[in-house]
């Protein structure tokens, strides 16, 4: 039986995000068109790929046999498409880099008008987001992460391409600060941070280990919430040490804290095979060498 690919690219979309108003998103079509394609398919396979509940699709026994061939059909099409790219004269078209929202806010986005004047040719594409998205199947072609790679993950063909040593930074509004007794520590500060569904993410741990019974004074899932409530004096917010290389406006001042050797490493990865397309390369070689002296110019300080 011939299945177009098209919707062997459907059905790995909707196992990988859950819900069909995912799926279409990623896909970048009308949930109504996912539907009504799935539907097409069930019928014309005879049995049901997923099927719906409360918190989305579930595949069930017959769509799990499924799902492995198409998803390795992913991968195959991901690094044709990478040899595909190769060929390309000189860097240029879209790279689309995943990073966690504070690392795009503070690191990524002032990276981008180097990235312009450097690569005119090359359009950047952020997606700022908490959730992991599948360099090997070129849900991005870049990533910056907090965690390094994993053994399921190098079997998949990622790499490493550099590492950082990111230096933990507490920020607040001067306002805030005038309020802390003299000789403050970290007990004495309200701390603004993640919400419970999210409470695996840096800073939250690192403070944890540190502040017994620690638990943030304002949290929230959304960085731009809790950045804009340290500006509103709301509390002290730790960021990335690096943001001060690039130097971009800020109403917010350092806080006088001693983290000692308190770091959030910071991983650059891709897929082996993406890093022979030339846009890509160029950009993470961009990335890797900013970065770099970035780190450098913190351990200097």
């Amino acid at each position: 039986m011939y299945i177009p690919w098209s919707e062997v690219q459907l059905v790995v979309a909707i196992a990988n995000s859950g819900s069909l108003s995912k799926a279409a998103r990623a896909l970048r079509i009308t949930q109504p068109t996912v539907s009504r394609r799935l539907a097409e398919l069930e019928a014309t396979l005879g049995e049901p790929r997923f099927v719906r509940t409360v918190d989305g699709t579930a595949a069930p026994a017959f769509g799990e046999r499924v799902l492995e061939p198409a998803r390795r059909m992913a991968e195959h099409a991901a690094e044709l498409e990478s040899v595909a790219a190769g060929a390309e004269a000189r860097p240029r078209g879209t790279v689309r880099l995943t990073a966690p929202p504070g690392l795009a806010h503070d690191l990524v986005a002032p990276l981008a008008a180097r990235a312009r004047a450097q690569l005119p040719d090359v359009q950047l594409e952020v997606i700022s987001t908490t959730q992991y998205l599948d360099l090997a199947r070129r849900e991005a072609d870049v990533a910056l992460r907090f965690q390094p790679l994993s053994r399921p993950d190098s079997r998949r063909a990622l790499v490493a391409v550099a590492s950082f040593d990111d230096p933990v930074v507490a920020y607040a509004s001067r306002a805030y600060v005038a309020t802390l007794p003299r000789g403050y520590t970290m007990s004495d500060v309200a701390w603004v941070g993640w919400s419970p569904s999210h409470d695996h993410l840096p800073p939250n741990p690192q403070l944890a280990a540190r502040i017994p019974g620690f638990r943030p004074s304002f949290a929230s899932d959304d960085f731009l919430v809790q950045l804009r409530a340290a500006e509103a004096g709301v509390g002290a917010i730790i960021l990335t040490g690096m943001r001060e290389h690039f130097a971009m406006p800020t109403q917010l001042v350092r806080l006088a804290l001693d983290f000692g050797k308190m770091v959030s490493p910071v991983h650059l990865i891709c897929a082996r095979g993406s890093l022979a397309i030339p846009r890509v390369r160029a950009v993470t070689d961009l990335l890797a060498s900013e970065l770099a002296i970035a780190a450098r110019a913190c351990r200097a300080r």
